[in-house]
């Protein structure tokens, strides 16, 4: 009998500790020159999308949406975009913000795919940031498949600002996580790429650079400047988009998007559409009918989440 519950006991053992046993660890990331690559030098792409306000549309922080987002849309990446400032975000309530954060980053590395902690702030709150991606770094700094947004969308900040206040960031992941890679911004939104070109953060390394569109505001301009960054040997992450305006509302531009698509397919941008929301505009993928864990059909889906899901499944392979 002894033998038996012995025999049970150690069947059983395992079992706590299948979460990162079960896990077959994705590719170590890094730089080349200005291409993302993984850890043998081969290029590679990311193509996924981004979960809305976590404060806003927590219903679709979860393992379910994420296990669809993987193998139904076919996303080999996700952004989790932790709001700062407004009600229920991280400044007022740190503990569920978190909470919402880990709950896809969790679900995303046992899903096998990369992630994206996304500081989902337009405005410089430096003690908070360095506190969040401190813990973020202990927690998931072991994990490849885990990347860092230290701020989405600086508004009016010069360069100088983000820059410093960039440097601070940084230098707090790195102190836990050497190497997995950090996406930095820049001004107006991520538009001034072009400004970054000419006095870019120095003395790091896995930095890349982000640069937002919403193709019907934004058009061959940006991407000139895009051209411009590229040329001078800044690596660029799109790390939010859609087809419509930047207001999030209005038409999609099927063919500026299709321009901008195309842009990054020629340089091996990685790039990521916004948003997993059911918000009433044009750029939430979702209607109030989706449920929050996934399985979602065409029926719970807006023009812009079912071009997004044709054109993910499209380049990742899987049309």
């Amino acid at each position: 009998m002894r033998f038996f519950i012995l025999l049970i006991v150690v069947h059983l053992l395992p079992v706590s500790h299948v979460y990162p046993q079960a896990v077959k660890q994705v590719s170590a990331l890094k730089l080349v020159g200005t291409q993302l690559t993984d850890a043998g030098g081969k290029p590679i792409m990311l193509r996924g999308v981004s979960f809305g306000w976590h404060n806003w549309w927590p219903r679709f922080y979860n393992a379910g949406a994420v296990q669809w987002l993987k193998n139904d849309w076919k996303c080999n990446v996700l952004r989790a975009a932790m709001g700062v400032e407004p009600d229920k975000g991280y400044i007022k309530e740190k503990e569920g913000s978190k909470e919402k954060i880990k709950s896809v980053v969790d679900a995303a590395i046992k899903e096998n795919i990369y992630v994206i902690i996304d500081w989902h702030s337009h405005n410089i709150r430096l003690n908070e940031a360095k506190e969040f991606f401190a813990e973020m770094a202990t927690t998931y700094g072991k994990y490849p498949h885990v990347i860092y947004e230290i701020f989405n969308e600086p508004e009016r900040q010069s360069w100088a600002d983000v820059k410093s206040y960039s440097i601070e960031v940084i230098k707090t992941i790195r102190g836990i996580d050497p190497d997995n890679i950090i996406l930095v911004g820049s001004p107006h939104w991520d538009q001034d790429i072009h400004i970054v070109a000419d006095d870019p953060i120095k003395g790091y390394d896995n930095l890349m650079y982000t640069v937002h569109f919403y193709a019907a505001t934004h058009k061959q301009w940006l991407r000139d400047r895009g051209d411009y960054a590229l040329g001078k040997g800044i690596p660029i992450f799109i790390s939010e988009s859609a087809g419509m305006e930047a207001s999030g509302n209005g038409p999609l531009d099927e063919q500026e998007w299709k321009n901008w698509i195309g842009w990054a397919e020629k340089n091996k941008i990685s790039w990521i559409t916004w948003s997993v929301t059911d918000k009433n505009e044009t750029c939430s993928m979702l209607l109030p009918s989706a449920a929050s864990e996934g399985n979602w059909q065409e029926k719970d889906m807006k023009e812009s989440g079912i071009k997004t899901r044709s054109l993910i499944r499209e380049y990742n392979g899987h049309n």
